[in-house]
């Protein structure tokens, strides 16, 4: 079990989180996510999705209200239905990722029933895919049906998060829903790099980090409230340029060029900054499908 779980991280030598700093976050939060069903009541009595405007606006305003950073760099994003690859650090990912792009995000079947985040989760159009081998086939086909639509998608295919200072090694059966085609072209596939990177706009030391990422055995309120009392996150989302299933022999050689590409940017900014990387300025919605917004 990680150390986090058992005894506050201040006592443990560590930075003391702000109780105060926390509940005003948390309320500020809670306040605006209330707000915001309140005014989608037609969805959230029928249980639809909400639209995609309305869930990038949510997650880019959540993560300004957290104290979350976000900075973007690399290339452009693909155009059309797009498998958007990513390492996973925590759920602060969904957030950070969610504000930039307009996708679903895949996620293991478990988070569907968890309390609030599930209900969140679900309102946000997102795919559940169980990891049993005799699921993956169908699995697939559901992931392809997204794409063949023109919706993109967000996949952490590590299958677990980290401790953010390194990229675990990638699963490549869901790389199989990247021979979708639509106008008769294959979808896109781009890596993209998440790093936990700052801490209060300074480089963020190794230590700091377990106080954002989120893995192992920790207890996801603990977690969550410890962070929240801490000061400003700087997280670097780096994307890498697109490819094609067809551009590989097969998914397990996409799987480990992104595994790479991933690996590389991630290494990069914790080790030696963003020298070398340009910014993207925006990630303009007519960069994506019209049935994707």
């Amino acid at each position: 079990m990680t150390d986090l779980t058992l005894e506050p991280p201040h006592r443990q030598g560590g930075i003391r989180p702000s109780t105060t700093l926390a509940g005003l976050r948390a309320s500020r939060i809670i306040g605006y996510t209330l707000a915001k069903l309140v005014s989608r009541l037609p969805e959230v009595v029928t249980r639809r999705p909400m639209p995609r405007r309305v869930t990038r606006e949510w997650h880019a305003r959540v993560c300004r209200l957290a104290g979350v950073d976000v900075q973007v760099h690399g290339a452009e994003p693909a155009k059309g239905p797009t498998i958007f690859v990513a390492n996973h650090v925590s759920y602060i990912d969904i957030i950070a990722l969610g504000g930039l792009i307009d996708c679903s995000f895949v996620a293991k079947a478990e988070v569907a029933g968890w309390p609030i985040f599930g209900y969140l989760s679900k309102l946000q159009r997102t795919v559940f895919v169980e990891r049993r081998a005799r699921r993956a086939a169908g699995q697939r086909d559901e992931l392809r049906s997204h794409l063949e639509k023109g919706e993109s998608l967000i996949l952490f295919p590590e299958g677990t998060s980290s401790d953010g200072s390194r990229v675990l090694p990638f699963k490549s059966s869901l790389f199989e829903a990247a021979n979708a085609e639509c106008d008769g072209e294959q979808v896109w596939v781009q890596p993209v790099s998440i790093a936990y990177s700052r801490f209060d706009n300074i480089p963020m030391e190794r230590w700091i980090r377990p106080y954002y990422a989120w893995y192992g055995d920790m207890e996801m309120g603990g977690h969550l409230w410890h962070w929240l009392g801490l000061g400003k996150l700087g997280v670097d989302v780096i994307l890498h340029e697109p490819v094609r299933l067809g551009d590989f022999k097969g998914r397990k050689e996409l799987a480990r060029h992104c595994e790479m590409a991933v690996d590389h940017g991630v290494t990069q900014v914790l080790n030696n900054g963003l020298a070398d990387v340009g910014p993207v300025a925006a990630l303009p919605s007519a960069s994506l499908s019209e049935n994707a917004k």
